[in-house]
């Protein structure tokens, strides 16, 4: 009796879109950061933190998620800037394959609500009720979660905490069976579309608000005027140095020393009394902003980071779309 060789599909590989949306300060960038494993999207209590569409890039399995961050969809301050934010959550919308509807668990208001109206309609939506650690009587999340079921069809319900990896993993397996059936977009060790270059601003921004607090308003950012790489490459935005540095030089162990990265960046804010505020007494604002900024980039890339801050007062650039376009934002 011959033997026949049976032939063996490979396994299916799924890919998607995931659109994060919600108001804003309820952890979409916390969540999303949770599910890549890496910190790709920066994180405070401030408003308007995430300006930008994030993505990120998660492969487990057969299965490759591309979540997409997006910003707090803003309802006051209408400004360039704001309309701008707001441009960008609904185009994020347009072309996924999958919502998470981010709420506090326990919560809803009237701006999660005008979030709410937005979801486009015949794609399906999860809810994730986060911060779930935060509410003193859990049992209180059950008929909460009810009345949700009346808000929206949602296809599934997921409280859970961002910050614990449990829940995280459990979440990852909920959204799986919702990919398409299809190649993967990006290689298996992908975290982000962003370049290192975008990466150091929003840290930056990130230090920028957590050291100011709520002195500082909102209406700042970050330009990124110079970025060379002494030692690796950082793709179409690392500029080669002409000169090798001794960074990138083998040691004597035979361990290859860290690259060099040269940063100069530039805060702009709209008025004189904001720089001041920024750069503090002696400077020794400014001076702690980019000393941590400079020490997490340096574990983010294992390299070693030498960064400059200038702060430039650019009056009314929030209203206007030229100064917003020049700032990098779409």
């Amino acid at each position: 009796m011959s033997l026949m060789n049976i032939e063996t599909n490979p396994p299916v590989q799924r890919c998607g879109l995931v659109a994060i949306v919600g108001r804003p300060n309820v952890g979409k960038s916390t969540l999303l950061n949770a599910l890549v494993g890496q910190k790709i999207s920066i994180t405070s209590n401030k408003a308007q933190t995430t300006r930008h569409r994030i993505t990120g890039i998660r492969t487990r399995g057969e299965a490759q998620f591309v979540f997409v961050d997006t910003p707090g969809f803003q309802m006051k301050h209408g400004t360039a800037l704001n309309r701008t934010l707001n441009r960008t959550v609904l185009s994020s919308l347009g072309d996924v394959d999958l919502v998470l509807f981010v709420v506090e668990a326990g919560r809803f208001g009237l701006p999660d609500a005008k979030v709410l109206a937005l979801l486009p309609q015949g794609k399906p939506a999860l809810l994730v009720a986060n911060k779930l650690d935060t509410l003193q009587r859990r049992q209180d999340v059950l008929p909460w979660l009810k009345q949700m079921q009346e808000r929206h069809a949602f296809a599934e319900y997921v409280p859970m905490s961002a910050t614990r990896e449990a829940d995280v993993e459990r979440l990852l397996g909920i959204v799986a069976p919702y990919l398409p059936q299809q190649p993967w977009l990006y290689e298996e060790d992908a975290l982000t579309d962003r370049t290192d270059r975008f990466l150091a601003g929003e840290l930056i921004r990130e230090k920028l608000f957590r050291l100011t607090g709520d002195e500082l308003p909102y209406n700042c950012t970050v330009v990124i005027d110079s970025f060379v790489d002494e030692g690796g490459s950082d793709g179409p935005e690392g500029a080669a140095s002409p000169h090798p540095s001794p960074e990138g030089s083998v040691a004597a162990s035979g361990a290859r020393a860290r690259p060099l990265r040269r940063i100069g960046a530039t805060i702009v804010v709209e008025r004189d009394a904001h720089k001041g505020m920024i750069i503090g007494e002696g400077g020794e604002r400014l001076k702690r902003i980019g000393s941590e900024a400079r020490q997490e980039l340096e574990r983010l890339w294992d390299a070693k980071v030498f960064l400059e801050l200038w702060v430039k007062v650019r009056s009314g650039w929030a209203d206007d779309e030229a100064h917003l376009r020049s700032y990098g934002y779409e």
